[in-house]
């Protein structure tokens, strides 16, 4: 039977990587978002929005996918706010889609917040999770539009008869343009100035992340996992972390970022100093550095997401993931966190979105 995939956020730096992932296995792969994207060969762009029920049915009414992968989310003021509108997201997808009774799995991405809790419950209230973290970990006491994400997913399940498998992966590295979280693409963008500017590429994150050991997640193996756990029988009904499959320090891989960059690095000096702070008045440093070299991309809020990187390097505790659980099942892909930002450098260069 045809796999007929169905990726919600085909724009995003999880749900494009995914994209180009199932088009490269052979699947027929349509891409659900609000600004549909056509820089993928091969994927089949739907132009909608999730929260508008109507224009929903509409968009996906003559298409009965097998396979969908809800990679997006929109961020509201307040946790409880994102639980009402990202719940929403799902449950309206997965009411319209139950009728034409095609769906045999849905994958759901969310990430290590399953664990930490929102910013404030980790950096104030000291609530610390065991790391590294596992999947068997208990859901915390506190609102998180993650477990309701997921609740959404359960419920329609139970209807429905589909399979389904949740992906948690830590900070997600990957080429992306314009989406809301994208790490490698702001440090890039942060090098690239301070080589122009001659400025020192700063650490703007905590001591307990500069020094403690951490683990990121490559947008690859998060497509590779997605696809292996939506075909892999003993997979299905599972939650699962997802990393690179090696740890590091940021005081060792700081340097190495820097130096691809010809910048010198400046390490933790006793406090955070936020990305976003340091960016915030660099909006025309950005477009004098676009126009000079000719590059795609003269906004500089569109290629950085500053706070997300901030709120990542600014946790206050080391965060790693134990990846015991897929690996037992089969899931063995592996890739070197630092060829993960190069990679990614490489090709934004390629690109012509940075010098």
């Amino acid at each position: 039977m045809e796999n007929i995939a169905l990726v919600v956020g085909a724009t995003g730096i999880t749900g494009s990587n995914l994209a180009e992932e199932l088009i490269a296995q052979g699947w027929t792969t349509y891409g659900l978002s609000r600004n549909p994207t056509t820089n993928i060969d091969g994927l089949l762009p739907i132009k909608a929005d999730l929260l508008n029920e109507q224009n929903l049915a509409e968009a996906l009414e003559g298409i009965s996918p097998t396979h969908i992968y809800f990679t997006t989310w929109m961020r509201n003021d307040t946790e409880e706010e994102n639980i009402r509108v990202n719940s929403l997201l799902v449950r309206n997808l997965l009411n319209i889609l139950s009728p034409k009774k095609s769906v045999q799995h849905v994958a759901l991405v969310t990430g290590l917040k399953h664990y930490l809790g929102p910013f404030e419950a980790y950096a104030k209230e000291g609530v610390l999770p065991e790391t590294p973290v596992r999947e068997e970990h208990p859901r915390l006491p506190l609102p998180n539009f993650y477990y309701a994400q997921e609740d959404e997913v359960y419920k329609a399940s139970e209807r429905d008869g589909f399979t389904w498998s949740i992906h948690r992966p830590h900070t997600v590295v990957g080429y992306a343009v314009g989406n809301l979280m994208n790490i490698g693409t702001t440090l890039a963008v942060y090098a690239s100035i301070c080589k122009e500017t001659g400025r020192k590429f700063i650490w703007p994150g905590s001591e307990a992340q500069w020094n403690g050991v951490s683990d990121v997640t490559d947008a690859r193996i998060l497509a590779k996992q997605l696809v292996w756990a939506s075909s892999t029988e003993s997979a299905k009904n599972q939650a699962f972390n997802i990393a690179n499959g090696d740890v590091f320090r940021w005081k060792w891989l700081w340097k190495r970022l820097a130096n691809c960059f010809g910048v010198q690095a400046e390490g933790f000096n006793g406090t955070i100093r936020p990305l976003e702070k340091e960016l915030e008045n660099d909006n025309d440093v950005w477009t004098t550095i676009a126009e000079k070299y000719n590059l795609k991309e003269k906004n500089l809020n569109r290629l950085s997401s500053a706070w997300h990187t901030d709120l990542d390097l600014g946790r206050p505790l080391e965060v790693m993931c134990d990846m015991s659980k897929s690996r037992k099942l089969g899931f063995t892909a592996y890739t070197s966190t630092e060829d993960s930002f190069i990679n990614v450098f490489e090709r934004l260069r390629s690109e012509n979105m940075i010098p």
